[in-house]
């Protein structure tokens, strides 16, 4: 059997989710839309603890990158077979996600800010659908030089994949250039995801600034059509968006680029060496749907449990969706003891 320990590492901003099933008084209130994600601005600060007097709140361990790795983890069944780099808070938020990272088999090397609180992202759900507002705090506090620690930067040394959500390269640019590079030079797998609609509108520089070093390029619909208008693309057609996603230029030609778009309950789309495919997801009897929170992550996650096997691409997409449908019957990006995937 092949040596699978750490050979998925993932870096991004570490959030607990703090989940509730809010109404449409409180979404207005806070000038929030469901299906979006986006940084808390101080009109949204005071919402974290009036959705804790107000609601049933859950707590969950989230953040984007985070949740695809645990969900990679689970899909594996290997201890250690996952990695996860980010940074906490020294308070019981970030002793919370500690428990529970290690409970779910991840080998995480959190760096432990000592003035931030440990970042939260609210996860406002009405009708199965989310909208994400996070409060960074602690999680954007991370800097490369505990990434070079010799400790950590084993953890890359072991990697052959990694994962880094488009959420963390503005938030330490240095750190993700620094395992872009060490991926391009040691013919390694650099994935990322367009994560969001503003980071595609805002922090266009930062994505432009990856995209040559991506092999894998992840995205949701509205994402797509967001970075093809900043580009000045002039289309919303998804299809041919991902197309060009793959086509944009590469600083190593070891891989050819691929761009996988989900598109909710439509088909997922796959862009590889200028051809289309289209893979339908399972779907779901509306009535079995909890909430969307992780969708997305979990999508990711079982994709990259079957491409670190390196099993084809219709066996990782099968598997993305299958972890997304366990993810939406469940609260936030949790899962049962085992898989049965098959």
């Amino acid at each position: 059997m092949a040596d699978y320990s750490g050979v998925l590492l993932g870096m991004g901003n570490p959030l607990l989710d703090i989940s509730a099933v809010v109404d449409d008084d409180f979404l207005n209130k806070y000038d929030i839309k469901l299906n979006d994600a986006i940084l808390a601005e101080e009109k949204h600060l005071t919402m974290y603890n009036e959705m804790s007097s107000k609601y049933t709140v859950e707590y969950i361990a989230g953040g984007a990158t985070q949740n695809s790795v645990r969900v990679a983890q689970w899909m594996l069944q290997i201890p250690g077979a996952t990695g996860f780099i980010g940074c906490i808070g020294k308070d019981k938020f970030g002793e919370e996600m500690k428990k529970s990272s290690n409970l779910a088999g991840v080998n995480v090397h959190y760096y432990e800010d000592e003035t931030a609180p440990t970042g939260t992202c609210a996860v406002c759900i009405l009708g199965g659908e989310r909208s994400l507002v996070a409060n960074l705090s602690a999680a954007k506090c991370y800097k490369s030089d505990h990434l070079k620690k010799p400790e950590n930067w084993a953890l890359v040394e072991k990697a052959k994949y990694f994962y880094i959500a488009g959420f963390f390269l503005p938030i330490s640019p240095e750190s993700a250039q620094l395992v872009a590079e060490h991926a391009a030079a040691n013919n390694k797998v650099f994935i990322t995801n367009l994560s969001a609609p503003y980071l595609c509108e805002f922090y266009k520089d930062y994505q432009d600034k990856f995209m040559p070093y991506t092999d894998f390029v992840f995205g949701n619909e509205t994402e797509a059509k967001t970075f093809s208008r900043v580009h000045g693309w002039e289309t919303d057609d998804v299809e041919e968006i991902a197309l060009k996603i793959s086509q944009l230029p590469k600083a190593s030609g070891t891989y050819k680029r691929i761009t996988v778009i989900t598109q909710g309950a439509d088909p997922v789309i796959v862009a590889e060496d200028g051809k289309l495919r289209k893979f339908p997801v399972v779907l779901l009897p509306k009535e079995k749907l909890v909430d969307t929170n992780g969708a997305g992550d979990a999508f990711v996650g079982g994709f990259l449990s079957q491409l670190v096997q390196e099993k084809p691409i219709e066996e990782c997409v099968r598997a993305g969706s299958y972890a997304s449908n366990v993810i939406i019957q469940r609260s936030g990006c949790t899962f049962p003891e085992n898989p049965d995937f098959k």
